[in-house]
């Protein structure tokens, strides 16, 4: 059985709708998942990028982009009242329901949800409230423990290569965003282009 580390920001909506397409694109295989919330602005500050919504043109096809996904995809899908918002209290809220700090698909998605469904703005802070006591975790969501785990996540994405959410991380190997779910598919299925190809393109001088 492999094992897939996904690493998600709930401020992105590719991951977003990556996480409702998972079990379907990976349907029929044995694997178990590891959900491990990183922030994403500090992927982009390390790798000396600006975020989507720093590029007016570039929102604006962002969000006509996740709509179109999310109705071809059939997942309901609406955009936040603000967008972009500060996911830390989100992101810790995550942490803060599990010990070791990797939330199970159950919190995961409750988060989500709470952005990406209705249209709301998701760090209002009684919506916040509100879905913190539905979730009760057993931590403090300001807890310093919440931001060691958040920013071990990120340093741990970061050191793997990580440059975007989502990722999915297996044997090593990074697939990045919603549309590599047939790609991670393939490689569960052991397709043989992986025992060349792969490696392949870690070579100089591929690029013309």
């Amino acid at each position: 059985m492999k094992h897939i580390t996904f690493y998600l920001d709930f401020i992105s909506p590719y991951a977003y709708l990556a996480f409702e397409k998972l079990p379907e694109a990976l349907l029929g295989h044995s694997y178990s998942v590891t959900y491990r919330p990183i922030l994403f602005a500090a992927l982009l500050k390390h790798h000396g990028q600006l975020g989507p919504a720093e590029i007016p043109a570039k929102r604006a096809w962002t969000d006509r982009h996740v709509l179109w996904l999310a109705q071809q995809n059939g997942v309901e899908l609406q955009l936040p009242a603000q967008h972009p918002f500060n996911p830390l209290g989100l992101l810790r809220l995550a942490l803060a329901c599990s010990d070791s700090g990797l939330p199970s698909r159950y919190v995961c998605e409750r988060i989500f949800r709470h952005v990406w469904q209705g249209g709301q703005d998701a760090a209002d802070a009684q919506r916040l409230q509100a879905l913190t006591a539905q979730l009760a975790p057993p931590h403090g969501v300001n807890d310093a423990l919440a931001r060691i785990q958040l920013r071990s996540h990120t340093d741990d994405a970061i050191a793997k290569g990580v440059f975007g959410a989502p990722t999915f991380e297996v044997d090593g190997k990074l697939f990045w965003g919603l549309d590599s779910l047939p790609m991670l598919k393939a490689y569960l299925d052991e397709d043989p282009w992986f025992d060349s190809a792969w490696a392949a393109a870690d070579q100089v001088g591929q690029w013309p």
